[in-house]
């Protein structure tokens, strides 16, 4: 099938590049030329995991980039949108999905053959049909069911993981505002055969992926919060808490060989430093305020809002039990990214971390593998420093906090040792064995005594 994908972020470009290798035809439309140039080259302007081989192995045979927005249009039987839908503090904003809209419509007025549009940003219910498809009427002086399809095809992406999560689905989620939208649907993704799908309405499909990125957020904040109640106790470890929980084995099942299966949902139970990212700070938002506007208070997502925004200060409280001042203390921030495996630095505990800490004077050199050029743009050149590497960035550091759980941070320990004077490891992500550094504080861990030996976190 001919696809045209409107919008070359993470979702766009990511959905575009799967699907060309899926053996579809596809054309990816950006507004500005110099994106298109950089995909046309095989290079792609977004960092994800398995991206850039696979772009190059199909760029200019299956796939391609253009600014001409009528020409991919015209020449493709469906059309996606996959534009940024941004949180502007009370509500979602539309207009970039009314434009695109607005856009394909005046294209399908001199088109004869009938195409189908999908939304594939996340939006709340009843945009695809109260807002996308009346614009679509509107500007092509035709009828949705008649002359054009409708649809909702949500994406369950992880960054960092998109990849695999688009090639290896656990569920596909079609809506459609007919079966002929869905039928043409059904043909996209008929490669997918051992994979579920639900063919439903636009608006339940928009429903079920706000409600799974509010379910996964809940369950974060939900274990900060028992996390932060641990630390209030004494000889309580929340890693030990959970890992209690975990063997529940209706969250982590035995198989009848007796083996049992931890699920990766199960990181989602766990204490930390907060939730970051383009999805769940802005789509719990969205939701609270859909549900505002509805005269339906969302009180249990208000909650994990507030518990998320608090987190990040946890970590300079434990700081603080060791530096009551942390002016001219030298901070080495271990993580910029809000997640290993991308260089998304939107809504990261540790760009909250780091602004608090340029507040108080700190000297601050930050390490991250690949969000440094992304800290750069939003903190500006100059405001810290930036390490080339782990051992540059903890060399002569009084505090080392441990932010993103990349990898190559459980070198630490060894890497510590090797230190004539030994620094204070804050770790927000539970990474490090509390016994394995001289001088450790964690998330949900109560020491009174630094020197004091813990239980080792859980392992999954």
């Amino acid at each position: 099938m001919k696809i045209s994908v409107v919008g070359t972020g993470y979702v766009g470009l990511v959905s575009g590049v799967c699907l060309a290798s899926k053996g579809h035809e596809v054309s990816c439309i950006d507004v500005l030329p110099e994106k298109v140039e950089r995909i046309n080259a095989g290079d792609p302007p977004i960092y994800e995991e398995g991206l850039d081989p696979l772009l190059k192995s199909l760029v200019g045979k299956q796939l391609r980039a253009t600014t001409d927005f009528r020409q991919a249009v015209m020449e493709s039987e469906l059309s996606l949108i996959a534009v940024g839908t941004p949180f502007d503090g009370e509500r979602i904003d539309l207009k970039y999905i009314r434009q695109v809209a607005r856009q394909i419509g005046e294209v399908l007025r001199d088109k004869d053959a009938y195409h189908v549009v999908v939304v594939k940003s996340t939006v709340v219910p009843g945009t695809t049909e109260d807002v996308v498809l009346p614009i679509l009427e509107e500007a092509s002086g035709k009828k949705a069911g008649a002359d054009f399809g409708v649809g909702m095809n949500p994406e369950f992406l992880k960054e960092g993981e998109a990849i695999k999560d688009f090639m290896e689905p656990d569920r596909i989620v079609l809506g459609g505002i007919d079966e002929r939208t869905i039928a043409v649907l059904d043909e996209v993704y008929a490669v997918f055969t051992e994979t579920d799908k639900i063919r439903t309405s636009p608006r339940t499909a928009e429903m079920i992926k706000y409600t799974a990125n509010s379910l996964l957020a809940t369950l974060i904040s939900f274990s900060n919060e028992i996390g932060n109640l641990c630390a209030e106790l004494e000889d309580v470890d929340v890693t030990e808490v959970m890992r209690g929980v975990h063997l529940d084995k209706r969250f982590s099942p035995i198989l009848p060989s007796g083996q049992r299966v931890f699920p990766s949902s199960l990181t989602y139970l766990a204490a930390g430093c907060g939730f970051g990212g383009s999805c769940f700070p802005k789509d719990v938002k969205a939701l609270i305020s859909y549900g505002r506007d509805r005269k339906q208070p969302m009180s249990i997502l208000d909650s994990v809002v507030r518990t998320n925004l608090d987190q990040p200060a946890r970590m300079l409280e434990l700081a603080r039990k060791h530096y009551p001042s942390l002016q001219g203390r030298k901070v080495a921030v271990l993580g910029l990214a809000f997640k290993p495996g991308t260089d998304d630095i939107r809504e990261s505990a540790s760009i909250a971390v780091i602004r608090e800490l340029m507040a108080e004077e700190a000297e601050i050199v930050a390490f991250d593998p690949i969000a440094r050029h992304e800290s750069e743009k939003e903190l500006g050149q100059g405001a810290i420093a930036y390490a080339e590497d782990l051992a540059d960035c903890i060399d002569g550091a009084d505090l080392i906090l441990l932010m993103t759980s990349w990898p190559q941070f459980e070198d630490l320990p060894e890497m510590i040792a090797k230190r004539s004077s030994a620094p204070l490891l804050v770790d927000g992500r539970r990474m490090i064995r509390p016994d394995s550094v001289p001088r450790y504080e964690g998330i949900g861990l109560t020491r009174s005594d630094p020197s004091a030996a813990a239980s080792e976190p859980a392992v999954l």
